[in-house]
């Protein structure tokens, strides 16, 4: 499992899965991301996940699919939109699992909000955990801390979890801190800061304070790649 990171939450997962390649985009938050390097003309994924409906979140997810005859996974609320748009979706919700060809993925509490960028209703907002072989990626979305992180933890060997750090709309640093201790992945990447001046944070505060308890944290700069 290979993941590149485009900046904010976007994350770009490359799975072979069964003989075959899948690309899956979280997220894709492109046009209006300072910190992004590629363009929506640029990706190329087969599915794309969105944790909510935020405009900072879905993102290009239109274009994208279009272009890509993707397979857009979300919320039921966020499915049935897109569905009206001549997307291809797979609607879901909170605690729910299913099996894709490149793995499955299971829906998780956030504690946050969630809109489309027209201000209509999208359902919950969600944190996702991919498996695929024996590898597990937990993306938190936006969500502040809570308490049920210990239940992610416990029910699911996690490799990589990517946490939000940038405050104001997620968790800060130091609740970051505490959900990384939650979770128990083996490596923790930051999140969700610096796109904006509002949540503009040190990520290597972070990394010293999370390193400081015993984990591994890895600082992925946009346009960065990592195996699991």
């Amino acid at each position: 499992m290979n993941i590149t990171y485009y900046g904010h939450s976007f994350l770009l997962i490359k799975i072979e899965n069964n003989g075959y390649s899948y690309s899956v985009a979280i997220d894709p938050f492109i046009t209006g991301n300072p910190l992004c390097p590629v363009t929506p003309d640029d990706l190329k994924c087969d599915y794309i996940i969105l944790t909510h409906g935020h405009g900072d979140h879905f993102g290009d997810t239109q274009t994208i699919a279009k272009s890509n005859n993707a397979t857009v996974i979300a919320t039921a609320e966020i499915s049935y939109k897109m569905e009206s748009l001549g997307i291809k979706t797979h609607g879901m919700n909170i605690g729910g699992l299913f099996k894709f060809p490149f793995g499955s993925v299971k829906m998780t509490i956030a504690h946050h909000s969630s809109s489309m960028p027209d201000g209509s209703y999208a359902g919950d907002p969600a944190g996702v955990i991919i498996k695929s072989g024996d590898k597990t990626v937990y993306h938190a979305g936006d969500t502040a801390l809570f308490m049920d992180m210990k239940l992610i933890g416990e029910m699911n060997e996690i490799n990589h979890a990517f946490l939000p750090i940038g405050d104001n709309f997620t968790m800060g640093i130091d609740d970051a801190v505490k959900a990384a201790e939650f979770i128990n992945a083996e490596t923790i990447t930051p999140i969700h800061y610096n796109t904006f001046d509002v949540i503009k944070v040190d990520a290597e505060e972070f990394k010293r304070k999370l390193e400081s308890t015993g984990k591994q944290c890895k600082i992925m700069n946009p346009g960065d790649t990592i195996e699991i």
